[in-house]
Formats: C-alpha cells, structure tokens, sequence
C-alpha cells in the first residue's frame, strides 16, 4: 500500500507536525482514522465502526479493529455488526460491563489497493485540514482583549486582511479608523475583538478603532499600568480624532497623569504614534461625580457642576467664553466626558446674574436658557458654596498655596499631589490632607 519506507513516512509525519503546528499524535490519530474510513468503505459497512492503530512500521504496518457496543441481553441486540452480548463480551475482556466497548480484529485486507490508499489519503487531508483550523481557533480564542501584530496582507473592499502568524485576520468596517489608510505589508498593532468558530474555520475579528485598543496600549507602554499601581477607571474614544482615559492611583506618591504621560510627554507620544496622532486626555479619576465630571471637561474650566442622582445626569455652569470649549466641536468634548464618566452632561451658559447666585450659600440657581450637548433636562438642586478659606490650614501655609496658583477649592482638588509637594514647606502628609480636604468640602 505505501508508498513510502518506514524512516519516510515518519519524516513526513515529523514535517506535517513542524508545518500545520500540530502535535506529532495528533497528526498519527488523523492518519489513523482516515485509514479506517478507507477499510470500512472497502471491506466493512457503513454502520460498523472501525479502528485503525498503526505500529512502528507506518502504513505497511496497520491493524484494524471493529468496535462493537456490550448489550446485557442477547434478545436487546439489535445490530450485530455493532453490539455485543455481554456474556460474549467478557470472553474477550473479564472487566467489561454494559454500555462499554469491545474491540474485535478485523480481518487484515489482503491488498489494501490504490483506491482505497487514494481515499486515506483524501480523508488525511481533509482530516489535518479540520485538524488546523481547530488548532487556530484554540489558539486565538483565549486571546480575546488582547493586542496582537500583523502584516496588511490584502484589501477587499471595506475588509482589510492581517496576516497573524498562522491564520489570517479581519477589520470589518466598523473596526477601521476613519481617515487610517493601509496598505501591503504594512506592520501593525490590533486588537483582538472576537473568534467564532465557523465551518470555514476560525474567523479572528480584528479593531484598531474599539476603545479597550487604547486601554490595552496604556498597559503595554506604562509599566504602573501593567503592575497595577496605577489603573485605567475608564476610556471614551472617538477613532481617530480624540481619546479620553480616566486613571487612578491608590499608591500614595504616584502620579497617575504624570506616569501616563512619561518624561516629556515619550509615554503618551508612543501611544499616539501607533494610533494616527489621535489626541488623548488624561484625566484624573475621582470617587467624587463631581470632581471627575470637572476632570472630564478638561480644558474647559467649570463654574459649578449640580449632579442629578436620579436621572444620573448633571447640569454643568459655565462662563460664557468657556460654553463653546465645554462644548467641543460638533459636541466632541461633552460627548466623551459623558462616555467617560457615565453622566448625562448638560452645559449651561452661567449668565452675570446666575454666577452671582452661584457665589451665596444655599441657594438654588435659576433655570437659565441652555445650550445642551445631550437631551437631560436640569433639574434646580440646592448649591452649597465653599472656599479655599474653609480649608482646616494655618494662614501662612494658606498663603503660600494660594501663591503657588491654587487659589481655588477645584484646583487643589483637580492637583496631582507632586504639585502641591512643590511649595515650599509641605510634605506628602500634608498635601494628602489639603488633596482630600478640598474634595470633601467640593462634595458638600
């Protein structure tokens, strides 16, 4: 039957194993189970099935085997080509019980023939086919979330393809960045979105447009990220124009911004470089909704911000030079503050009259005319006012805060404590007590 002597098949088998990326016995038991369709399509019938186990000496030296079902009552049989009475059974094997298998020897084929080595060979293909796209699957499905490399191998339409090492990746139109052009061989990062299983194999959806892209390259570049000191609270995108990314510290003496950031701005930039020059905001997480919505409207500068806790929504008062920068273009800026922190976001220009209310403890401000990046209506909430001259701290170091450009409860709240460990005469303790001070007065 073969063509090959026993030292070349075992070399094929070896080199099969190196090539598709699978394991030398499961190679052999492909191999095996293709020769018993061949004997059962030969010498057997359809219903009967066959083992094929193969000895050292490769295809010239193959026993077969039919495998029948033990049955406890002769009268229960219903095929004899695949079950067995128990008592027969136990002749062959003492521990046999019901429901369990006997193998039987099948007859050795006097000449196993062309056509019959022509269908083994035609079911091994199909079989180490099947075989690899199992492999491939099992390899990239529990690599979902995380970033990989590839090569742009093709483009067909909207459909980009990746060359991923041993299978080929997919970006859907939906994870394209708009404006990002690729082409051939080009090397890029991705992010592995999904793996489904289909009768072509495994298809392996790739983005470079999803959001957890932008959070799994902070983790990649920012070894705080990685080791857990600092951690991503939560990342607002707009492929390929702008990124908002929320970060937190629980580790006294880090500065999450400044870690994410890295010595003038080569942490960030990195990130950038891979994305297109998308912008990106770091902003400073807070358990406080209303010092992290601040935060998350960066660069504008918030007036007061009045949350809303049953809609979950928040009316923001701004100056009128700072609406259109709260705003961002074609409502950019509120859209990802609000992707960011989970709020609806409503910017209301603060008239003269309004930032006068704002400035008197108590009260409730008005319901001016707006102008709403989102469809939350405001709802008047009492507004309680505090000022630096609240906080519990001797006049002289008072002073020198306020010297230092923190002339503001939302300043020293919206600090890293480097900045305020900069002024001269406090320490970390002190500028962790000012820190949280200001935000639980802000809270109030």
């Amino acid at each position: 039957m073969s063509q090959f002597n026993e030292e070349e098949f075992f070399a094929a088998i070896d080199m099969i194993s190196e090539e598709k990326k699978l394991p030398k016995e499961k190679v052999l038991e492909t191999i095996e189970a293709a020769l018993a369709v061949a004997y059962r399509k030969d010498y057997g019938r359809p219903q009967m099935e066959i083992k094929a186990k193969m000895g050292p000496g490769g295809l010239d030296d193959v026993d077969f085997f039919i495998v029948k079902e033990v049955i406890p009552n002769e009268e229960d049989i219903k095929d004899e080509l695949t079950q067995i009475q128990l008592k027969a059974a136990k002749k062959l094997d003492p521990q046999i019980k019901v429901e369990g298998k006997v193998y039987l020897a099948a007859p050795a084929p006097e000449n196993f023939g062309r056509i019959a080595a022509q269908t083994a060979k035609q079911v091994i293909i199909q079989r180490l086919r099947e075989a690899e796209r199992e492999n491939v699957f099992n390899e990239f499905k529990d690599k979902v979330g995380e970033i990989i490399s590839g090569i742009i191998q093709r483009i067909e339409g909207q459909n980009v393809f990746v060359d991923i090492g041993p299978a080929i990746g997919i970006i859907l139109q939906t994870g394209r960045v708009p404006g990002e052009h690729y082409h051939m061989g080009q090397r890029l990062k991705f992010y592995l979105e999904k793996v489904e299983n289909t009768p072509k194999g495994a298809q392996i959806i790739l983005s470079r447009a999803n959001a957890n892209f932008i959070h799994k390259l902070f983790a990649m570049e920012i070894p705080e990220i990685d080791l857990g000191t600092v951690e991503i609270k939560s990342v607002a995108r707009e492929a390929g124009v702008r990124s908002k990314v929320a970060v937190h510290t629980n580790q006294e003496g880090v500065d999450p911004i400044g870690s994410c950031v890295g010595q003038k701005g080569t942490r960030v930039q990195a990130i950038i470089n891979e994305i297109g020059d998308e912008k990106i905001d770091i902003i400073l997480w807070d358990s406080n909704p209303v010092v992290f919505i601040k935060n998350s409207l960066s660069p504008a500068k918030i007036v007061k911000v009045a949350c809303h806790d049953d809609q979950k929504s928040a009316t923001i008062y701004v100056e009128p030079d700072q609406q259109s920068l709260a705003i961002g273009r074609a409502g950019q800026n509120v859209k990802l503050a609000s992707k960011l922190t989970g709020w609806k976001l409503d910017i209301v220009e603060a008239s003269k009259e309004v930032l006068e209310k704002l400035q008197q403890k108590n009260t409730t401000p008005p319901a001016p005319a707006q102008t709403s990046a989102s469809q939350a209506s405001p709802v008047s909430s009492p507004v309680s006012t505090v000022t630096i001259s609240d906080l519990k701290l001797g006049a002289k170091t008072l002073a020198k805060i306020q010297a230092a450009g923190f002339d503001s409860l939302d300043k020293i709240a919206a600090a890293n404590l480097t900045d305020l460990t900069a002024i001269d005469g406090i320490g970390k303790t002190t500028a962790g007590k000012i820190h949280k001070q200001a935000k639980e007065l802000l809270s109030k």
